[in-house]
């Protein structure tokens, strides 16, 4: 086992990051590795309907545009690339790779990872994928690799997978996979972790955030790590921006992967100098029995329609089309029918958008003929015979297509992980020996309340940063305080009867609070808030990016030792 540590490095954060992030990574400064994440739900249906029409495509084909003049130079320096940018088609996009460097004239050997397409297994899917481990990754990268090209893996495994190759690390590891998986999960979204989308971003010099540089870990033969970035990039690293990343996307105190469960309420983060924070404390344990298979289906059609409300009556006007809309689908009705009114207005406004509302319907239904044409022409219909001012940002259309992911699970056993090496040779990934059923992990200790005092009413982002983000049809929103009297406030003040308070849509849905005082952190999980995921776009934020900031920006009486 080597005692040097690992520098593995992010490109990539998503299907349509910015592109010249390999090239910036790879003359920045020193790395082992690289590692580009392109696949989210919504990807891996954009994906599968590119395959329906092209049974060749299935891939991310912006990464053959981004190591075309960065494969030279990646060879010269002798670092390895890893990326589950061949989505559907892994093996697809590593022969495309093969024929790339073999114009470009470099040597490189490239290996895939396949197993995870179960789709034949699942009818009436366009694309049922389970979430592999990193293992297969590590065959490849043990046999010589120099690029490593996966279909779903889970987002860490990008960095296990390397991290298990450098170590040698085996499947019973699992303080260590524990500590390599929150490392991989804070790189795996890139510049989330040096300031983009941060809560606190209003504090710092608009220079630091202009061009946030993509993150590196340096990981160590304990599981331990240090995030950082290249010096002179832009952004920061600080204990917020990595807490910030840690919640993102997560449930409880167990991160469940098919390598191991992590436990986050172990983790303990520390600043380690400038733009470097030290992540360490680790525990893992055994992974659960089942592998997460995500299922993407035709849902049915959709389409919308939004109505500009412009000055005075603004309500009366909304229950104006309504009505005149109702009558026009009830000969026909959809199967969902939902109207949102935004109070974007404000009264005596010097601009007429600003003195417009935003009126939206959408529809639903597995019949495009009931949300196509019926709709479009009863909203028309309507431009001389309705509210004044009557005007639409669009003419709604003929109805599309949206999908609709689904979360099922199999038995490790169930699916065939196989490393497909640069010379040919296939090597199976045996599934883990060791697995352990998920339990809830008992609410910890919380911290003593703050004594009473006086307080003030301001938003609750005063004190509390928060990252949200979508899993399915679920949504969790990560909220943290940076001093200990601030957590000490927000872990009695922020219950779920308080967050269903300040948050109305989950007023009636399950909600689940997890602790992670560590972290000084609260993590929320909101049942069904988005519906049938975020291809079926059923709320005005179909990802819950912005759930969190909502919850920051809503008024709490917040002791004013604190203020």
């Amino acid at each position: 086992m080597t005692e040097k540590p690992l520098r593995i490095g992010n490109f990539s954060g998503f299907y349509g990051d910015r592109s010249d992030a390999l090239r910036e990574m790879l003359t920045g400064g020193d790395l082992d590795v690289l590692t580009g994440d392109y696949l989210a739900e919504l990807t891996m249906l954009i994906l599968a309907r590119d395959r329906l029409k092209d049974p060749s495509a299935g891939y991310a084909r912006t990464f053959l545009r981004q190591v075309e003049d960065t494969l030279g130079l990646a060879h010269e320096k002798g670092v390895r690339i890893v990326t589950n940018a061949g989505g559907l088609n892994p093996a697809g996009l590593a022969q495309a790779v093969r024929e790339l460097a073999g114009r470009l004239g470099i040597p490189l050997r490239v290996a895939h990872v396949e197993g995870d397409d179960l789709t034949a297994r699942h009818p009436g899917s366009l694309a049922a994928h389970a979430y592999l481990g990193g293992f297969g990754i590590a065959e490849c990268l043990r046999a010589g690799a120099d690029v490593v090209v996966t279909g779903r893996v889970t987002d860490a495994a990008l960095a296990t997978g390397p991290a298990a190759a450098h170590f040698g690390w085996k499947p019973t590891d699992h303080d260590r996979l524990a500590g390599a998986v929150v490392a991989g999960h804070v790189l795996e979204c890139g510049t989330q972790a040096t300031g983009g989308n941060y809560a606190f971003f209003a504090e710092r010099d608009p220079r630091d955030l202009r061009r946030p540089g993509f993150p590196l870990a340096e990981i160590h033969p304990d599981g331990s790590s240090v995030v950082t970035k290249h010096p002179g990039t832009g952004g920061f690293v600080d204990v917020g921006t990595v807490t910030a990343q840690l919640l993102y996307e997560t449930g409880g105190a167990r991160y469940a992967g098919p390598d191991v469960t992590a436990r986050l309420d172990t983790v303990t983060l520390a600043q380690d100098g400038p733009d470097r924070v030290r992540i360490e404390g680790m525990r893992g344990e055994a992974p659960p029995p089942t592998l997460k298979v995500g299922r993407n289906r035709l849902g049915g059609f959709r389409n919308e329609v939004v109505f500009v409300l412009t000055g005075l009556d603004i309500e009366a006007k909304a229950a104006l089309v309504r009505e005149q809309m109702s009558d026009a689908l009830a000969v026909s009705p959809p199967a969902d029918v939902r109207w949102e009114l935004a109070r974007t207005d404000r009264p005596d406004a010097g601009t007429e958008e600003t003195a417009s509302a935003l009126l939206r319907l959408v529809v639903r239904d597995p019949d495009q003929q009931k949300v196509g044409r019926v709709l479009s022409g009863a909203a028309i219909e309507l431009a001389l015979a309705s509210y004044p001012g009557f005007h639409v940002v669009a003419p709604p259309g003929k109805g599309s297509p949206y999908g609709v992911f689904e979360d099922v699970y199999v038995p490790h056993g169930d699916v065939d992980h196989v490393a497909v090496l640069h010379d040919g040779r296939r090597i199976t990934v045996d599934p883990p020996q060791d697995t352990a059923a998920l339990d809830d992990v008992p609410d910890p200790q919380l911290p003593e309340p703050l004594p009473p005092g006086p307080t003030a009413r301001a938003p609750l982002g005063r004190v509390a940063g928060a990252r949200s983000g979508d899993k399915g049809g679920n949504a969790n929103v990560g909220v943290w305080a940076r001093t200990d009297d601030a957590w000490r406030w927000l872990a009695h003040e922020l219950t779920v009867e308080r967050l269903r308070e300040l948050i109305p849509e989950a007023r009636d849905l399950p909600v689940t609070r997890h602790p992670l005082p560590n972290l000084r952190a609260l993590n929320f999980v909101v049942e069904g808030i988005l519906g049938e995921g975020v291809a079926a776009q059923a709320r005005f934020d179909p990802q819950a990016k912005a759930l969190g900031e909502w919850l920051r920006s809503r008024h709490a009486d917040i002791p004013e030792v604190l203020l």
